[in-house]
Formats: C-alpha cells, structure tokens, sequence
C-alpha cells in the first residue's frame, strides 16, 4: 500500500537541480525519494540537537568572560 504524499513545489538552484536528477538516474531512485530522505536526515540532526540540550539544560553556564579568565589561570592563554 504506497502512503499518501502531498505536492510540493520547490524552487532549486539549477546546478542542485542538475545533481540531484542525476544521483537520480544513477541510483534509481526518483528525485522525490532523494529528497524526502535529505529532509528526514535534517529533522532527525534537529531532534538530535533538540535531545542534546534538553539533556545538558540543568548544567550551569559559563560566561565567554568567565571562560577566558579560567583558561588564563589554567595556563592555556
């Protein structure tokens, strides 16, 4: 059972255009496939973001300032 899509249009730059349609015919997969699996990994980097700081988001923050001071005191400035 093949799932619903929806149209879209998309305005790609022509030289984009022009890879995409070709790692199309050489991996015999349509253009639609190609870039609905771009997307996914996209999302899916985002989520991924998304969990890194919602995991770290009780750590206490350093200011830019504070940092530079330390990593002088430390000896690595």
């Amino acid at each position: 059972m093949r799932s619903l899509t929806t149209r879209a249009t998309v305005y790609l730059d022509p030289d984009l255009h022009k890879a995409l349609r070709l790692k199309s015919i050489e991996t015999s997969r349509s253009m639609s496939d190609l870039i609905n699996d771009a997307i996914r990994g996209e999302l899916a980097e985002d989520a991924a973001d998304l969990a890194a700081f919602e995991a770290r988001k009780k750590e206490p923050t350093l200011s830019f300032e504070d940092f530079v001071k330390e990593l002088k005191r430390n000896g690595k400035l």
